[in-house]
């Protein structure tokens, strides 16, 4: 089994908030792969469904950011899960817009969500890195991720979501398939505003 957790806050004002890029990629998972219908439990919105033939759980904290380790830790032990059965999908500034890493471990960077799973969970979970970028200051940070993506950060954050989507099935295999099928469907926007989806492929289907 995995846990899927999608960080961001709950409530329409924070929907299309940078901050809520975790909410957006679980959502597209959730809707891609049929998943059951969603509903409250473990503070949380919940949903169960499959990726292959393993049974996955999506989760979406409702505890607000900073205390998205309290709901996490709730699912795992009604499930009895493992750190590593659990795959987090985070904002990540240290990443330029629509860059995506994976790692198993590490520290916080300052995320208020990852200091409240660390505190909870520990460290040792997936992090599925989403690149937001950086506005360039440490004082502009809290309006930036608590800021709306503007219509053109849209476009790559919805090819984004959409290729996260349709390789999910690859977590099962682990990181390196993931990695490797993503970067196939889908490539980040450069700074030219180059398109950010490959020729011929279609990543929202």
């Amino acid at each position: 089994m995995l846990l899927l957790v999608g960080l961001g806050n709950p409530g329409a004002e924070y929907a299309n908030n940078r901050h809520n890029i975790g909410f957006m990629a679980v959502d597209a998972i959730i809707h891609r792969h049929c998943f059951g219908a969603e509903r409250e439990k473990f503070s949380s919105r919940i949903a169960d469904g499959r990726l292959g033939s393993t049974k996955v759980i999506a989760q979406k904290p409702l505890t607000f950011m900073n205390r998205s380790g309290q709901a996490v830790g709730e699912a795992m032990r009604f499930y009895k899960l493992a750190p590593d059965q659990v795959v987090v999908f985070h904002d990540d500034l240290d990443l330029a817009p629509g860059k995506v890493r994976v790692k198993k471990g590490g520290g916080h960077g300052g995320h208020n969500g990852l200091r409240s799973l660390d505190a909870h969970i520990g460290a040792d979970y997936w992090r599925v890195r989403l690149g937001i970028g950086h506005p360039g200051s440490k004082d502009r940070v809290t309006p930036y991720v608590l800021g709306d993506f503007t219509k053109a950060e849209r476009e790559w954050v919805t090819a984004l979501v959409g290729a996260i989507a349709t390789v999910a099935p690859k977590l099962v295999e682990g990181a390196g398939a993931f990695t490797t099928a993503l970067a196939l469907l889908y490539r980040p926007p450069s700074r030219d505003g180059d398109p950010n989806t490959l020729p011929g492929k279609n990543t929202t289907e």
